[in-house]
């Protein structure tokens, strides 16, 4: 058996440290945003954000975010890595200020989108430094601190969401990330070595343009469906167009010899199937999160505070679990592992769609605590293996191919899961609410928020309209999580039947080389 000197950073704990720091303040900020949720459609305490908006103050980051991936990563790359992570941290800081005080729904989805930017810049390098300072032996234990970091943040964001929405406005959800940005940014000067590809892929502005537009715009026919109605024109023309130039961006980067995303690499099985995996993932994921604020928060009268407390046990699970994941690929192989873990969340997933307003709270949170140990056990085998499929300096490459699949995916999740909830609780609460005035008919039927709001306008007669509210959510909620559950099981297609097996430990440690045929052309 060959042992090699360990070619890692002497710094390299540490600096992973740092990288966390840096990575805490994108996901604190979305998780945070899931418990803001329901202050923010408040037109009293909040900015009367409608359902729409609200999706779109998610989507508007994570499709910027997306979108711009692709470039970030070749451009760290380019520019070098340390530059790149410092420029997103100061972007999301500013940004992170003007949500903050935003004064309408439309100056929050705007400075979401600049929080993209910087997110955009922010991710790709995490992961690039780690597999530039890491031993290819040590990668998986660095990437499950990682991941497990994401799970850390996952538990922290709700619960300081809540706390900061039950003693502050509703801005400081936002501002919460400066002091977090100041320390990053200090840390990542001191510590983080430069690093850059030595032989960089050139910018594919037109693709970026491309991916953008049909993201948006597929996007765009989804959520503008759901909440007004697919029959028309408007809507179809939307999400056709977007479908057409996302065709159009897939044709342009086949020709392309230097792509924004190679599509060359999707024909390797042991990229194509775990990317597959996070996009299916987190597809049903964030959808199922989004609908479960207002279920906790409306349905049950949870206070924000109480609904961060109650997301602990999904985000405890991650954090437990995540960081032994590299020992359980080792043992059982990443196939056998991934394919556990998304069972798990499938039956988690589906659990809701049994769920109600009478249901205990206890078992909730048991299926919560389920979908943490399933989605732990989920993204370091994915992410290890798409990250060990490609050479060492092109992990710009693989680290956003891999998180943009992960944003589109969610953004979808989002859209598509949103808009069935919008459709089935407007067909199911229209009836019942012919004899109320017009503007209260159009707040009941727009979402479950504006019936709490039109409820406070109607005295005597709240207390059945609320009662049909929740039943009407309920109803769409179990719809949702029905398709949400049949998303993530097809995920476990793609596990079983692409995923990598249990390695040969006695084998000397393979790294990919740019000589091998199906990625020669990333160089």
């Amino acid at each position: 058996m060959e042992i090699r000197d360990n070619t890692g950073h002497p710094r390299r704990w540490a600096i992973l440290g740092v990288l966390v720091i840096s990575l805490l303040v994108v996901v604190l900020d979305n998780t945070i945003l899931n418990v803001a949720l329901r202050t923010l459609s408040d037109p009293v305490h909040g900015l009367g954000a409608s359902q729409g908006e609200l999706e779109w103050a998610i989507n508007s980051y994570t499709l910027v975010f997306a979108g711009l991936l692709f470039t970030f990563g070749v451009l760290g790359d380019r520019a070098g890595r340390k530059r790149f992570l410092l420029i997103g941290l100061v972007l999301f800081g500013l940004s992170s200020l003007a949500s903050a005080y935003a004064q309408s729904p439309g100056q929050l989805v705007a400075a979401r989108a600049l929080m993209g930017i910087g997110g955009a810049a922010i991710m790709p390098a995490t992961l690039s430094i780690i597999s530039n300072v890491f031993d290819p032996r040590e990668r998986a234990r660095a990437i499950g601190v990682w991941a497990g970091a994401v799970g850390l943040a996952v538990a922290i964001g709700p619960v300081l969401g809540g706390a900061l929405l039950e003693n502050f406005w509703w801005g400081s959800v936002f501002l919460i990330n400066v002091p977090v940005i100041v320390l990053g940014v200090i840390l990542v000067a001191l510590l983080v070595p430069e690093s850059r590809d030595p032989k960089p892929g050139r910018i594919d502005v037109f693709g970026v343009v491309l991916s953008v537009v049909g993201l948006v715009g597929l996007t765009y026919g989804i959520i503008d469906g759901g909440e007004h109605g697919f029959g028309r024109p408007l809507v179809w023309v939307s999400i056709v167009g977007g479908l057409a130039v996302l065709a159009w961006f897939v044709a342009v980067e086949r020709r392309s010899e230097h792509p924004s995303l190679d599509v060359r690499l999707f024909k390797v099985p042991q990229f194509a199937g775990p990317v597959a995996i996070i996009g299916l993932v987190f597809f049903a994921a964030m959808g199922v999160l989004f609908f479960g604020s207002f279920y906790l928060q409306l349905v049950r009268g949870y206070t924000p505070l109480e609904t961060g407390l109650l997301f602990l046990p999904f985000a405890g699970a991650q954090l437990i679990f995540a960081p032994r994941s590299a020992a359980m690929v080792r043992k059982y192989g990443g196939k056998a592992v991934a394919a556990v873990g998304l069972t798990l969340t499938v039956i988690s997933l589906a659990a809701f769609v049994f769920i109600d307003a009478q249901t205990p709270i206890w078992v909730v949170l048991i299926f919560y605590f389920i979908q943490g140990i399933g989605m732990a056990n989920i993204m370091p085998p994915a992410t290890e293996s798409i990250m060990s499929s490609l050479p060492r300096e092109k992990a710009g490459v693989g680290s956003a191919i891999s998180n943009t699949i992960r944003q589109v995916g969610g953004a979808l999740g989002v859209a598509v899961l949103g808009s069935v909830l919008s459709a089935v609780y407007r067909g199911d609460v229209e009836p019942a609410v012919t004899g109320l005035p017009t503007q209260a008919q159009d707040a009941v039927k727009e979402s479950i928020s504006g019936a709490y709001a039109a409820a406070g306008q109607l005295g005597p007669a709240a207390p059945k309209l609320l009662a049909v509210a929740n039943d009407s959510f309920i109803t769409a909620m179990h719809w949702a999580a029905a398709l949400s559950a049949l998303v993530a099981a097809l995920g476990i297609v793609v596990a079983l039947r692409w995923l990598p097996g249990r390695a040969d430990t006695s084998a000397p440690v393979r790294e990919v080389t740019t000589t091998e045929p199906e990625l020669a052309g990333t160089a």
